[in-house]
């Protein structure tokens, strides 16, 4: 039988299982951020700005070696993105094997500059980064 105080215990398990499954599933989201210079860009579930590569093609990515360093490839197994968003994104594996996220084709990087969530230090860097545009 349970008592009053089992009963409150259980409850509160369940909720810190269902909490940490909600967070879980969010680490996987991509949402749409504003900035007064950049405009409207994507960034991942902490706010990190995500970013594409004017040198890059629908499926390829030209960034290797110490590029990646700089400029870190983002990646997850499934993006969850709010309503139509959610179709373009997909995944590439890369001529070194890693895996990359993609957006309209278009694999996807942070900048290693970048370090609280909504910088976007690398807007525009050498002319051939731009933040990844909804």
């Amino acid at each position: 039988m349970l008592t009053r105080s089992r009963l409150a215990k259980l409850s509160a398990a369940l909720l810190a299982c269902a909490v940490s499954l909600g967070a879980l599933a969010h680490d996987h989201d991509v949402k749409v951020m504003k900035d007064e210079k950049a405009g409207s860009y994507l960034a991942d579930s902490k706010g990190m700005t995500l970013y594409t590569f004017k040198k890059d093609t629908a499926g390829k990515s030209a960034c290797a070696g110490e590029c990646v360093a700089k400029w870190p490839l983002f990646y997850k197994e499934k993006v969850m993105a709010d309503g139509k968003m959610a179709a373009d994104f997909g995944a590439i594996t890369r001529e070194d094997g890693k895996r990359q996220s993609t957006y309209k084709g278009m694999p996807l990087y942070y900048f290693a500059a970048d370090k609280a969530a909504g910088d976007t230090m690398g807007q525009g860097m050498k002319g051939v980064w731009t933040v990844a545009v909804p």
